[in-house]
């Protein structure tokens, strides 16, 4: 069983920065591929980004390329997504979620784990 709890969101304007966190539980981390989906009010969750057990592979939305940066910390137990440039579109509430397979998925199916969400709020 793996708990993801993510942290820092907030209220940011546009072009600004934040970095979300997601802690997990466990001692199995580096087992687990790792995401971060978003779900704008009254749309469909998609998929922003994901990252390898190693760290060595990551895929991006079209729309966050070159903005965002997922990263994460086996030993701490812990991955990042790093935002820049924020464009209001970018408001949603944010999940991270878990995997326990090698290869990178962008299909929310393929997560057994989700975290609570964190809200992350763009101003124009």
């Amino acid at each position: 069983q793996v708990q993801l709890v993510e942290s820092g969101g907030g209220l940011v304007q546009a072009g600004g920065s934040l970095r979300l966190s997601c802690a997990t539980s466990g001692r199995t981390f580096s087992s687990y591929l790792m995401g971060w989906f978003r779900q704008a009010p009254g749309k469909e969750r998609d998929f922003v980004t994901a990252i390898s057990r190693s760290g060595g592979s990551t895929d991006y939305a079209e729309s966050v390329k070159g903005r965002f940066t997922i990263s994460r910390d086996n030993a701490k137990n812990t991955v990042y997504l790093q935002m820049n440039n924020l464009k209001p579109e970018d408001t949603a509430v944010y999940y991270c979620a878990a995997a326990n397979r090698a290869f990178i998925s962008r299909s929310q199916g393929t997560y057994g784990y989700w975290g609570q969400g964190a809200q992350v709020t763009v101003s124009s």
